[in-house]
């Protein structure tokens, strides 16, 4: 075991996880004990082999200062170690480990996870809560949530196995090499985690496989509600988790409409997109990083005419509270996965997504369901293409008709793709193309597309 590399990286995170802690020249011989057993329980929690107690960094701001502790040091008349191994049950093979970073010492106790059965100190069982120790007794739902994982019923992406076996990782080599990260053939497999004790792929390996038959949906409806008109499917996958990720938030570009805004003009006009893409973003990230992937469903994004719905699978982790989630305090449902989205820079270790939906949108875009969670990103329209509207045409008021179902469509299909003709358009909407002509003549008419360049080199601007 490398602990001074183990060291390092702990140091790079923001906030202590449950898992490990620092200290500079802390002692208390019982307050120890105490915390081996929440430590070691925690560990099992977040599916660590191992949990680590940090002497020698500031518990402030993660920097290296050195220690003075003494782990040899007698207590009670006994060597201190040998008390603590007498009062834990059951017998865990923790170890004092000790190395030298920037020339300042460092001791590390390390701290098996749990196994078969929760880890006590003098017969009482601890659990970490955040960086806090607390008796286990008092958290029922931890309590279960431990019970559950030590007796071997707590499948997570890393345990389960993969739905086939026979999985390549081209694109995986090709995606961690765009972000200058070298994967190495022989040792990626291990580093990442893809495999169960068993030697199998899991799940985890087939998310990030060629091909993880799980695709990333979004389904578009001509309403308000499900059971309005469907007006498209788009499906970003079966493909490399992380492309498919990258290619949906690339669409909230396309759904993203820049409007022009000319109400109370004075010199400019006002561009206002659709929906805040930095929260649309967030919350995509967190819905895929965070949905229960074990269950073989993927996240849901349902896109209506006055919002966007985001569904990840799975309720709030039972670790986890409504006012820690809302003050950005994570609890990773799959904590793999999770180390791989930082490693790759596509989300962040300050827990600052949900934060920043928050600030934007507020609580009431949350949505907490038994078996999901729902961010609804709602849209600031300018104008409301379903309703009569009043604009300016060469200095006079006009009215702009309400659109049809058929003419949404035009549109949409116009801003997917600005060079689009009249009859790739009466292929996507099955219709004659005289009736295609038509709808294009009154869109035109009533402002709402404006043709750009010549009939055959220009292309369509949706106004």
């Amino acid at each position: 075991m490398d602990i001074k590399s183990i060291v390092q990286e702990l140091c790079t995170y923001e906030d202590e996880q449950e898992w490990f802690e620092f200290k500079e020249n802390w002692f208390q011989p019982d307050g120890l004990g105490e915390y081996i057993s929440a430590m070691s329980n925690a560990a099992a929690v977040h599916s660590k082999e191992n949990a680590f107690f940090v002497w020698g960094v500031s518990d402030k701001n993660h920097r290296i200062v050195g220690t003075k502790f003494n782990q040899y040091r007698d207590y009670h008349n006994e060597p201190y170690q040998n008390y603590l191994a007498r009062h834990l049950s059951p017998s865990i093979n923790f170890s004092f480990e000790e190395t030298e970073i920037d020339g300042k010492r460092i001791v590390v106790l390390v701290i098996p996870a749990a196994f078969e059965i929760p880890t006590s100190f003098k017969e009482k069982r601890y659990i970490r809560i955040g960086s806090s120790k607390a008796n286990l007794k008092d958290y029922p739902k931890r309590e279960f949530q431990l019970s559950r994982i030590l007796s071997g019923r707590q499948e997570t992406i890393e345990t389960l196995p993969a739905k086939n076996q026979d999985l390549t990782f081209s694109k995986l080599f090709g995606y961690y090499g765009s972000r200058g990260i070298t994967l190495k053939e022989e040792t990626f497999v291990k580093n990442l985690n893809l495999k169960n004790k068993e030697g199998e792929f899991n799940r985890l390996a087939q998310l990030l496989s060629d091909n993880s038959l799980l695709p990333l949906r979004v389904t578009i409806f001509n309403g308000k509600t499900k059971a309005s008109p469907l007006f498209s499917v788009r499906e970003f996958g079966y493909d490399c988790l992380l492309y498919s990720l990258d290619n949906l938030l690339r669409y909230g570009d396309v759904l993203n409409l820049i409007q022009a805004d000319e109400r109370n003009r004075v010199v400019e006009r006002k561009d206002v997109p659709l929906f805040d893409n930095q929260a649309f973003r967030e919350a995509v990230i967190n819905a895929v990083l965070h949905n229960k992937w074990i269950e073989g469903n993927e996240p849901m994004i349902s896109v209506f005419s006055d919002r966007i719905e985001i569904l990840s699978r799975g309720p709030i982790p039972p670790a986890q509270t409504i006012e820690g989630f809302f003050r950005g305090e994570s609890v990773p449902v799959n904590e793999k996965l999770a180390e791989i989205f930082l490693q790759l820079h596509i989300s962040e270790k300050s827990g600052r997504g949900v934060p920043k939906i928050l600030d934007i949108y507020g609580k009431g875009a949350f949505t907490f369901r038994e078996n999901s969670i729902v961010v609804t990103i709602p849209f600031e329209r300018v104008y409301d293409p379903q309703k009569t509207v009043e604009s300016q045409t060469n200095g006079t008021k006009q009215q702009r008709k309400p659109l049809s179902e058929r003419q949404t469509k035009i549109i949409a299909e116009m801003r997917n793709n600005p060079n689009i003709t009249a009859v790739q358009l009466r292929i996507a909407l099955r219709c004659a193309e005289s009736t295609i002509e038509r709808d294009i003549a009154s869109l035109q008419k009533n402002g709402y597309i404006e043709r750009i360049g010549a009939r055959k080199n220009g292309y369509w601007k949706v106004l």
